[in-house]
């Protein structure tokens, strides 16, 4: 089958690291890691699995964070090279294991694509026996080859391909209702009500939320979706993402300004005063109760961190890896809690115990939520050059989410 596949070697990386964010097409090229190829059509590793063939797979935020090789190395061990990227799938059941449960050939699926203890065949991780399977301690162990998710694992294929296989535990079936542009954003959402879940503000808090990205409206719409009715600012690169986050239940977007331009509008709505320092950007006193982050970079934990109050909280949910630039004070000078997400777990919401991927399906069944407006491009596999062409021209594209789209005879 004819797949994008991403492999490891030290000069391809190189050119990439030197030359990829100076001129992107190279990281799509003949001579990038990433490589449109035939590839092996992954199979059932043993018969509590199950084969889907993609009808869409997302790009997301983690999978540009790849192709620009802004990752961690600490992340390798984690994975299994080479692998097939793409972790937001939505498609149909072609194949059953006759150890599957009740999964039918022909059944529409979304997937959770955390493979933890239980893909692995292993007997449950001390994290895994208290629902937090996003933390499992065995991702590299077991019957499988190491991968944190599909899509980072050599075994399970992944979304940039037609075709993926997952443990039944991964598999949710998709209600008539939802439609393939909703069920292939229920990552994202269940990405977002972990944070909101684990993290929540109270309803006399203002919440600040970085970033008008994919995640960032995900976040606005699970915190509304779960009944929070306190304030919502967010600050925003783009004029069409703050219009959609207004849509998705923002009360004020501020537009993201040159240095620190964007504290004079943050400063009003949130409450603060600002200082001047000797030197570089102005200190904020007071702030955000709660900060959801986001984007990922330097330049947005900066400013997570400086337009927070005192003791408040700063959940990062951008990924992260090596920021610049910047400055750790604010966390002991206000006495921050900065916490980190990833993925999803079993949650607790009214006190009932659901993993947030079912939870983000059952939204969007009900119709509490829908993202389907925000897949805003769609390509055909071998059209790849072209679909991240666009993911990355934001802008110019006014993009959301990007889906490679696969046809089956």
């Amino acid at each position: 089958m004819k797949a994008l596949q991403f492999g490891f070697s030290i000069p391809r990386y190189l050119l990439g690291k030197v030359l990829g964010h100076r001129f992107p097409r190279i990281l799509w090229s003949r001579f990038a890691s990433l490589q449109y190829t035939d590839a092996p059509e992954p199979q059932l590793p043993w018969g509590e699995w199950v084969k889907i063939a993609v009808h869409l797979g997302g790009i997301c935020g983690s999978d540009l964070h790849l192709l620009f090789l802004d990752d961690s190395p600490s992340l390798s061990p984690f994975a299994s090279f080479p692998f097939i990227p793409g972790h937001e799938i939505v498609g149909t059941v072609v194949e059953v294991g006759p150890e599957a449960g009740e999964i039918k050939p022909g059944e529409r699926v979304a997937v959770d694509p955390l493979l933890p203890c239980a893909a692995r065949g292993l007997e449950l991780c001390q994290a895994c026996s208290r629902g937090d399977f996003n933390l499992c301690t065995r991702f590299t162990d077991g019957r499988l080859s190491p991968g944190i998710l599909i899509g980072g694992c050599r075994d399970t294929g992944g979304g940039w391909g037609p075709y993926v296989v997952a443990h039944k535990s991964q598999v949710l079936k998709v209600p008539p209702t939802v439609t393939d542009e909703n069920a292939v954003m229920v990552d994202p959402l269940a990405i977002s009500i972990h944070a909101v879940v684990r993290h929540p503000p109270g309803d006399a808090d203002t919440v600040l939320v970085i970033g008008g990205g994919v995640i960032g409206i995900c976040v606005i719409a699970a915190l509304r979706a779960l009944g929070f009715r306190g304030r919502i600012v967010v600050l925003a690169k783009y004029p069409y993402q703050a219009k959609t986050a207004q849509a998705y239940g923002a009360n004020e977007t501020i537009l993201l300004q040159r240095g620190d331009g964007h504290y004079d509008a943050l400063a009003d709505v949130l409450g603060g005063r600002l200082l001047q320092p000797v030197l570089g950007k102005r200190v904020l006193v007071g702030g955000a109760d709660v900060t959801y982050e986001c984007v990922g970079t330097g330049r947005s934990i900066d400013d997570a961190l400086r337009l927070t109050r005192s003791r408040g909280k700063v959940v990062l949910v951008g990924l992260a890896a090596i920021p610049k630039g910047v400055d750790w004070t604010f966390i002991w000078l206000h006495e921050l809690q900065v916490l980190g997400t990833i993925n999803g777990a079993l949650e607790t919401l009214q006190g009932q115990r659901q993993k947030a991927h079912e939870i983000a399906l059952d939204l969007l069944a009900q119709g509490k939520v829908d993202l389907s407006p925000l897949v805003t491009h769609r390509f055909p596999l071998d059209a790849y050059p072209e679909a991240f062409s666009t993911a990355t021209g934001k802008s110019r594209n006014r993009v959301f989410k990007v889906v490679f789209q696969h046809v089956h005879a």
